[in-house]
Order: structure tokens, then sequence, then C-alpha cells
């Protein structure tokens, strides 16, 4: 082997996305710097700009093949067709790959990253939050996201991972002069680490295990491994790294950062976590169980069906309690995950590559409803579900949109997307012979049908003196709703865009 089979190369096209999020999340805080206080409202708006232009590079690469980038020489390891994110034919040692999965979950980041920073021009000023430090932070935080999406070994992935958490840590506290957010922002960190601790503990373990660290490679091997003590460290490895996700994706029993964590938060953070983060954080549990960790479906297929069936219970039961607005979508998160997590339960490769898509299909029509909700949530302002008593006299279109985002979520008419959402996992999880945990989500479905449907109740009722005060939400506000609304219309009439995108 010559010394340049060795050089890795780099297709810039291909990691253009986060390389202009991740120049762009420090042209926002230069920019901050030298801008006058009457302008610095202009790099939410660049921040804007940063984001349309990282969807420039991953449109341009939708209609192409499958490419990979930093990838190491292809007699390093052989070829080994793959469930998700790697076909047949493509070497196994690449670090960097954009694909459909790839770009598909950029498209999410970046979309939801857009309302987000719409959802924020407002609350700057009111929230005395630094504008440059939080759209750095943002921007940062996002570029993260991208990365982790296209990534096909463990050390990218975990770097990848890190790069979503830490700016998120201080997005939480950016509040600076709120007890709740500082105490939010801790207990986020302390879970944090300590998950990612568990994980990086793991990943060691399955290196040790393999000897490789890129997806192809360990799922080979670890197809190959015997009985014995290697094969037990595998496993325990496996399981340990799947933890860190879990923390991510906000399963049950790695959940009780969430509620805290988003009451805290500014809400567009809120949003954010809800929705990027958690879609990068179940991208990597997609790359994880259905490419590197695939020969132990039968062993992880079991285990996330467990928590699938918790995280969902859990989240939908405790939810009913609920008096506040922020805290009521934090522990409906937790329930929707429980859903996305249905389709990752298989037990074996041909119905995890056959219904995968329906993972995927909710997340995207999730990101919708949840955003929508949030900035919904946002424009009223009040916290307590109360205080949106009669919001249909006094803001009649703000309560057509969280009526609707509700039902969406509850997979109710007019928001058929909820419903084509749940009818696609549903129907994976029976396609898998997982009858059991099938029930388990019909029971759930019911069980959140009450809170949901209790909220939008609230918005038709006598109208409050709290309610009468609410005043109009401000231009980008309005605009983030009804892009979020957009596209939970389009989603709605034309689910198949979204059923059909993997």
């Amino acid at each position: 082997m010559t010394i340049s089979s060795l050089v890795q190369n780099v297709s810039y096209a291909q990691i253009a996305a986060p390389l202009i999020v991740a120049a762009g999340a420090v042209a926002v805080l230069v920019a901050e710097v030298f801008l006058p206080p009457r302008r610095k409202q202009l790099v939410s708006w660049l921040s804007l700009v940063v984001l349309a232009g990282a969807l420039a590079p991953d449109i341009a690469l939708w209609p192409g093949r499958t490419r990979g980038t930093f990838c190491m020489p292809q007699s390093a390891a052989g070829l080994y067709s793959l469930g998700v994110g790697e076909p047949h034919g493509m070497p196994s040692t690449c670090s960097y790959i954009a694909d459909r999965f790839t770009l598909i979950f950029q498209f999410v980041a970046l979309a939801g990253a857009f309302i987000v920073v719409l959802m924020s021009v407002s609350s700057m000023k009111r929230d005395r939050i630094p504008t440059g430090e939080y759209h750095f932070l943002l921007l940062s935080s996002v570029a993260g996201v991208l990365v982790l999406a296209a990534s096909r070994d463990l050390i990218t992935l975990t770097i990848a991972l890190e790069t979503v958490s830490l700016p998120a840590f201080a997005l939480v506290g950016l509040k600076r002069w709120s007890g709740k957010s500082s105490e939010a922002a801790l207990k986020f960190f302390l879970v944090s680490v300590a998950s990612t601790a568990v994980m990086l503990f793991g990943i060691s373990l399955v290196y040790g295990a393999t000897g490789n660290v890129h997806f192809g490679p360990v799922a080979l091997h670890l197809n190959a491994l015997s009985g014995g003590p290697i094969r037990h460290l595998a496993y325990l490895g496996v399981g340990l790294t799947l933890v860190g996700f879990g923390f991510k994706v906000s399963a049950v029993p790695f959940h009780f950062w969430t509620p805290d964590t988003y009451a805290g938060a500014p809400v567009p953070i809120a949003a954010y976590l809800s929705v990027v983060s958690k879609a990068a954080g179940f991208a990597g549990l997609i790359l994880l169980t259905g490419t590197a960790f695939s020969p132990l479906l039968n062993k992880t297929g079991p285990l996330l069906a467990v928590l699938a069936a918790l995280t969902m219970s859990l989240g939908n039961l405790v939810a009913l309690r609920q008096r506040d607005a922020v805290r009521l979508l934090a522990w409906s998160t937790i329930g929707q995950a429980g859903y996305i997590m249905v389709p990752l339960a298989a037990h074996d490769q041909l119905s995890y590559t056959k219904h995968i898509n329906a993972s995927i299909a909710y997340i995207i029509m999730y990101a919708a409803m949840n955003l929508g909700a949030f900035a919904v949530v946002h424009s009223v302002h009040p916290g307590t579900l109360d205080a949106y008593r009669g919001l249909a006299k006094t803001r009649p279109l703000a309560s057509a949109a969280l009526a609707f985002f509700l039902l969406c979520l509850a997979g109710l008419p007019p928001g058929l997307m909820g419903l084509f959402a749940k009818v696609a996992v549903f129907g994976a999880a029976a396609g898998s012979h997982l009858i059991w945990l099938a029930v388990v989500m019909a029971v759930n479905v019911v069980i959140a049908l009450y809170y949901y449907l209790a909220w939008t109740a609230r918005l038709f009722a006598t109208p409050t003196t709290a309610t009468a005060a609410i005043g109009r939400s401000p231009a980008t506000l309005r605009f983030a709703i009804a892009l979020a609304g957009l596209a939970a219309v389009v989603f709605s009439v034309w689910p198949q865009s979204a059923l059909g995108a993997f």
C-alpha cells in the first residue's frame, strides 16, 4: 500500500452545509461586536440567511447518488450491506456519507432551526439575552446536528453529539437573571455529562471487542463474534453506547432532565431541544441500531421495545397532570419519542429495513406540529393552561393554529398528518410481530387524547381577564407559526411526501 493511498480525499460539496453553518456561527458572533445596540437585531437576520444558504448544497446533492468523504482505503475493510444510510457497494470506512438519510435529517435540522430563529427575534430584548452569543451557540449546535446525521464512525458520531449538546447547555441558561433558567441548565449539564461518560465507556468496549470504529467493520466483527467473554463485552458496550442516545431522545428512564429543562429554558430553545436536538438523537440511534449494531437487532430490538413502551406510557400519564403549557409539551415530547422508537424495536434486519421509514416520517411530521405548538405558546406567553381559556375570542388566528397543532399531535382530523404518522408506526409494530407493543401504543394514543383535547377545549371556553390582556404577537413570530402551519397542512394533504421520503 502506497503512502498516497492512505491520504483521505475531502469533498467540500458534501460537507458544505455544516461548513456554512459553522462559518456563519463565527460570523454572527463577530458581527454582533461591531453593530450598534439599535442594530443588534440584524444578527438574527444573518442567522436566517446562513440557515437558508446551508440548504442550497443539500438541495444540489439530493437528486444524486450516495457520496462518501473522509474515507479510509477500501482495502482496510471489506464491504458490508447495511440497512440504513450505507447501501451495498459503499466503502464501509467512510466517516461522512451524504445520502438520502443524511439529507433528510439535515433538511429537518435546518428548517427547524430557521423557525426557531424566527421565534427568537422578538424575545432577545424582552428576555435580556445577548444576541451574538445566542445565535453563535444555536448555529454551533445546528452544525453538530448536520455532522451527526452524516457520521458513519463512532468517533465522529460522539464528537458531533457533543457539538450538539455543549452549546445547548449554555442556550438553556442564557436568561442569566433567572434562577429557574440556571437551575435548568445545571440539571441538563449534569445528566448529560453522566450519560456521555457511560456512552464513551460503551464505545471503548465496542472498540475493544471489534477493533474498529467505522460502522461497517464494527457490524462485520459483531456478526463474526463467537461466544465467550468478548461477545459479552460487546453486548455490554452496545447497551452502554445506546444509553447516550436514550438521554438525547428523552427515553425513559433517561428523561428526568426534560420537563425542568424545557420549563426553565427560553421557549424557542425548548422548541429547539424538542425537535432539532431530538432529531439528532434519533438519527444517531437509527444509525447505530441499523448499521453498526445491526447484527445484534435480536438483542437491541426487545430492549428498545421495552423502552418505547415505558417512554410513551410515562410521558402520556404524567402529561395528564400538567397545568403548565411548556411542561405539558415537554411530557408530550417524551410520549411522542416512545412512538418514534417503535419501528426501531424490530428483531431482524429485514423488518428493520422495511419499517424504519415509519420512524423517519414520524420525525418529519412531528417537527412541523411540535414547532408550531411551541411557536403559538411563545406568542401567547402565559405559562398556565388556564391562561388559554377563551383565547379564540381575543386571538382567533392564534387559537385556531394552536388547536390545529394539538389535533395533529393527537392524531385527529383535521390534523391528518398526526393520524398518518401514528398509523405508519402502528403498522410497523404489527409488521414486526410486536402486537403487544401495538396494543400499548393504541392505549397511549387514547390517553393522550384527553390532555390534547382538554387544552383545545380551553381555547373556546369563556375568556378570563388574563386571556383578554394578551396582546398581538410580532410579525416574525406570526411568520414562524405560518411556516409550521403550512408544513402541517402539506403533510396532512400530501402525507406521502414524508411517508415516502426515505
